[in-house]
C-alpha cells in the first residue's frame, strides 16, 4: 500500500494532507521544517516504510522506518505540533492553524484500520504540495 503525505511549510509548523489510492484519509500535522534537525524538526521529504507496533506508552502506532539522521520517528496523536511533537507526524481531522489540528486520536485510528486492512507492505511518500 502506497500512502501519500502532501506538505505545506510554514514558520509555526508543517500541514499536510494524506491520501491512499487518491483518497484523502486525513490531514497531518508536523514541526517546521528546520534542516533537519532531531526534536525541532520534520523529517525529509522522501519515501518510507511504515511499520505497525505497539508500545505501552503510545499503544497502536505507525514507526517511520530508515528517516536520514534521526530514529523514533513515529505517527501517533497530537493537535499542536509545536507543543506535543518532537519530530514525528501527528494525523488530524481538521487543520486548525499552522501545526495544529483537532481530532487527532480519531484520524490515528481512521489511518490504522485503513492499514491494517491490507496485508502489504505501506510505505509513506512525503512531498511539497503543489499549487
Amino acid at each position: 500500500m502506497d500512502l501519500y503525505l502532501y506538505r505545506q511549510y510554514f514558520t509555526k509548523g508543517t500541514n499536510g494532507s494524506l491520501y491512499a489510492g487518491g483518497v484523502l484519509l486525513c490531514h497531518t500535522i508536523e514541526l517546521p521544517w528546520r534542516d533537519n534537525m532531531p526534536n525541532k524538526s520534520c523529517i525529509p521529504e522522501g519515501v518510507y516504510a511504515l511499520t505497525v507496533r505497539t508500545t505501552a506508552k503510545r499503544g497502536l502506532h505507525l514507526l517511520v522506518n530508515n528517516v536520514p539522521k534521526r530514529s523514533l520517528i513515529l505517527i501517533h496523536p497530537a493537535n499542536n505540533a509545536l507543543r506535543e511533537l518532537k519530530g514525528c507526524i501527528a494525523p488530524v481531522m481538521q487543520l486548525t492553524g499552522e501545526g495544529m489540528g483537532e481530532q487527532s486520536r480519531v484520524a490515528c485510528e481512521k489511518l490504522l484500520a485503513h492499514i491494517l486492512t491490507t496485508k502489504s507492505t505501506v510505505t509513506l511518500t512525503i512531498r511539497e504540495k503543489q499549487s
